[in-house]
């Protein structure tokens, strides 16, 4: 299926307390995605540390999460695993609270055949009837779903997406090329958005976004009105910002970066440490050189 998403979409951090999910920090993130035009929020995906919380954490800020988002804000949520079955449970509860669309990522660490993750997808479209954006990262998965396979889960009537964050420009043009018109592309890679949308992608899943919406939704509107020049423009002083924002595995740079904003997003969870300073500071700059307002 295609025009399931477009433009900029939020890779929400999860902002933890010590007793569990900081919902008041979480409300306060999410107005301001909405007052930075963010067309759509997605939550418990990679940058939202679904790894490292509990079901009843997950539960409770999914419930929350539709609570205060409003209806012309899609919220997505990341229901993948790397067992079939609890993807499809997590699938099947996503759609009974609501969710406008689910966020599988590939199997990880099991490292699975092409044929596992078209089974893996087919399966779990075949659960639900939401629209399912299938997320490719192999740098965190260890499997990479390659663009044959992805021409063929793009034959799945709600498959509605690949989210792309191979960093491998060849492929991502090859899937491009392959899944046209059967489901859409979206860059899953912020370094990458610029070149992504001009190759047909049509929306970003951005995870600078979290410290700078307005930016990265100016970004995804000026491609679309085919004004390249200011696109460009944009993308330069975006560039340094996701450098910054991935100097250390993410989240810990954008966690970092919305405490900065003066958000309480507290630090992420372990094995995920605190960032080192020398990122800090450099994330500090890159922030300021975008002009968003710094804490101190």
């Amino acid at each position: 299926m295609t025009g399931f998403l477009k433009g900029s979409a939020t890779a929400m951090i999860t902002p933890f307390a010590k007793d569990g999910v900081n919902l008041d920090a979480f409300a306060a993130l999410v107005e301001y995605q909405i007052a930075g035009g963010t067309d759509a929020l997605v939550v418990l995906g990679t940058t939202g540390e679904p790894a490292t919380m509990s079901e009843e954490e997950k539960l409770e800020l999914m419930r929350f999460a539709r609570q205060i988002t409003p209806k012309n804000v899609k919220l997505i949520f990341g229901t993948g695993s790397n067992c079939t079955e609890k993807a499809i449970a997590m699938s099947q509860t996503a759609q009974d609270l609501g969710a406008d669309g689910i966020l599988a990522v590939t199997p990880y660490y099991n490292k699975c055949t092409q044929r596992g993750l078209y089974e893996y997808y087919k399966t779990i479209c075949e659960a639900v009837t939401l629209p399912v954006i299938a997320y490719n990262v192999p740098g965190r998965t260890g499997v990479n779903i390659a663009p044959e396979t992805a021409a063929a889960i793009a034959e799945i009537p709600n498959l509605a997406g690949i989210k792309e964050a191979s960093g491998n420009m060849a492929q991502v043009m090859e899937t491009a090329r392959r899944i046209r018109g059967k489901c859409d592309l979206y860059s899953g890679e912020d370094a990458l958005n610029l070149p992504i949308l001009c190759a047909g992608g049509t929306a970003v899943i951005s995870v600078v976004s979290n410290l700078a919406p307005r930016a990265v939704k100016d970004l995804c509107t000026a491609v679309e009105k085919g004004d390249l020049p200011r696109a460009n423009e944009i993308n330069d002083g975006l560039l340094s910002l996701a450098a910054a924002c991935f100097s250390e595995v993410n989240p810990i740079p954008v966690k970092a970066g919305s405490n900065l904003l003066g958000f309480e997003a507290g630090l992420p969870r372990a094995p995920l440490t605190e960032i080192e300073p020398q990122h800090l500071q450099q994330l500090k700059a890159a922030m300021i050189a975008c002009g968003l307002k710094v804490k101190a």
